[in-house]
Order: C-alpha cells, then sequence, then structure tokens
C-alpha cells in the first residue's frame, strides 16, 4: 500500500498526466483486491474514490467511498467518506440522496466535532438545490443555534437572506 500510495499522490499533482492517473487508479484497485484486509485498506479506498471524483466518474467514485466504510473507516476518514458520498450525488443532481447522505454523516457529529460545520452547509446546500427553501432555512438557522461563532456565519446569514429569512 506505501507503495501505491506514493504513486497516487505523484498522479493527483497538477501535471499529472491522464496516464499517470489512469494508472494510480488500477494500482489502487489491485492492491485493495490483493490486501482486502490491510489496515491500509479504508486510506487506499479513499483514495481511489478522490481519482474517481475528480475524473467525474461520480457512480464509481460513491463505490469507492463505500468501500472505505465496509472497511472500517473511523473518525475522520469515515467522515470524510460519508461526505464524499453527498457531493457524489450532488454531482449527479441527485439531491435528495445527497441530502441523506448528509444527514446520515451528520447523525454521529456534533458542533464541536470535525466537518461538522461543513456538513451543515452542504446539507442547506443540498436542501436549496432541491428546493426545500424551508429545509435550508431551518438547517441554516439551527447551525447558526448550534455554532454561533461558526467560521463561515457571515456565509450562512448572506444565505438565510437570499433565502427571505430574517
Amino acid at each position: 500500500y506505501a507503495e501505491v500510495l506514493a504513486r497516487v499522490r505523484a498522479a493527483q499533482a497538477p501535471q499529472a498526466t491522464v496516464e499517470a492517473r489512469t494508472a494510480a487508479v488500477r494500482d489502487l484497485e489491485t492492491a485493495l483486491a490483493r490486501f482486502p484486509s490491510a489496515a491500509a485498506a479504508p486510506q487506499a479506498a479513499h483514495q481511489l474514490a478522490g481519482l474517481r471524483y475528480d475524473s467525474g466518474d461520480y457512480g464509481a467514485a460513491r463505490g469507492a467511498y463505500e468501500v472505505v466504510l465496509a472497511r472500517g473507516a473511523s473518525g475522520t476518514l469515515r467522515t470524510l467518506a460519508q461526505a464524499g458520498i453527498g457531493y457524489s450525488w450532488e454531482a449527479e443532481r441527485q439531491y435528495a440522496r445527497a441530502i441523506d447522505a448528509y444527514a446520515t454523516a451528520l447523525a454521529k457529529l456534533g458542533p464541536k466535532d470535525f466537518y461538522y460545520e461543513a456538513l451543515f452547509l452542504d446539507l442547506g446546500r443540498a436542501q436549496e438545490l432541491a428546493g426545500r427553501k424551508s429545509e435550508a432555512i431551518a438547517t441554516y438557522q439551527r447551525l447558526l443555534k448550534e455554532l454561533p461563532q461558526a467560521r463561515r456565519a457571515e456565509e450562512i446569514r448572506a444565505r438565510l437572506m437570499s433565502l427571505g429569512a430574517s
């Protein structure tokens, strides 16, 4: 896994060729198939998901994020994989599914947890895109209530104003 992950980093560089990215995907898939129970499997699956997402293959990215979860990822990696599932649905304009994914990720987090604020903003955005204005307003208001000193409080207030909330 260490060798593969080193090649993946090179394939993620801005100047990397399509061939290098394709080879990195193939290497990750091979490593996951050969060593599915290895401790590094969740991280490798996350890297695979990122490469697939970046190439616009959102369904395959989502599948790799689900592998991250199935391989027992915890903590930050689990949160990022759950968020990635939401982003992949959102990229495909499947907003109801994105909302479900973000809500699932948030269910296990609290206001002091990593990515909590970002996931709430993702949830509100997906609700807006789905045409669920009242839900988006409630989401943004809840976020400001739970995190009055949110880093992106100004942005949240602007979203609320654009939705007609006071």
